[in-house]
């Protein structure tokens, strides 16, 4: 990037404008946002084989009216998505960095990658409180408003938060409303029906399919606006 003298006298509105377009520009070239939403589809896609060969830890087995009810305990799952979510950002991170010096700019990127791995603290914190209150509502389901806090903190309802910080950070609109458009399919699951009968190595296979499906095209979007906004 080059720089270029401005005369003493020059029209303050029409610095101020001139500024204001070097800033808007220097936004512009900073912004990777496609890579975060690639990583973090291959993180959730990743999750659905980990669920699928792993088994949960099954404990205090109750017999009901239909069969019996155990608390699950998801362990192998949970670590890989600490860990994968974590290993995540520092791609991340690695990413924005290495477009920022081919480019000859810094990066704002510092500050979303240090939420999504305190957000992922979070959610290990939060499940370690969990499993330290033994889950008081047992056998019974947890009341909605618990069951919604609990979704805003798992892994994936934490990648949602984070990209609204990485929205607020890259002043972009689009990626805003894509956050948003997120945590709403994650806060309000959907899943079509999909995974009935399938059994509990599959349950959360139609779930994170739909996430992850979500990002990748987030992704594959952004690298195009990207792609397109680029000069002939």
């Amino acid at each position: 990037m080059t720089s270029e003298s401005i005369p003493a006298g020059g029209d303050p509105r029409r610095l101020l404008a001139d500024a204001r377009d070097l800033a808007r520009r220097v936004r512009l070239a900073q912004r990777v946002t496609w890579l975060p939403l690639l990583v973090l589809a291959l993180v959730t896609f990743g999750a659905i084989l980990v669920y699928r060969f792993s088994q949960p830890v099954l404990s205090d087995c109750q017999p009901m009216a239909d069969g019996q009810v155990c608390k699950a305990w998801y362990r192998t799952a949970q670590f890989y998505w600490w860990a994968a979510l974590v290993l995540a950002y520092v791609v991340i991170a690695g990413g924005y960095l290495r477009v920022a010096r081919a480019r000859g700019l810094g990066t704002r990127v510092l500050p979303y990658v240090l939420t999504g791995v305190a957000l992922v603290v979070l959610s290990a914190a939060v499940s370690g409180v969990w499993s330290i209150l033994d889950h008081p509502y047992y056998p019974d389901e947890p009341p909605a408003f618990v069951q919604f806090l609990f979704r805003l903190v798992d892994p994936t309802g934490a990648i949602g938060l984070a990209l609204l910080v990485l929205a607020w950070l890259e002043r972009r609109v689009a990626l805003l409303l894509f956050a948003l458009g997120y945590l709403a399919v994650v806060l309000v699951p959907i899943n079509f029906g999909w995974g009935v009968g399938w059994g509990s190595q599959w349950a959360f296979a139609p779930q994170l399919v739909i996430n992850g499906g979500l990002l990748l095209l987030g992704s594959a979007g952004f690298a195009l606006a990207q792609r397109l906004r680029r000069p002939r």
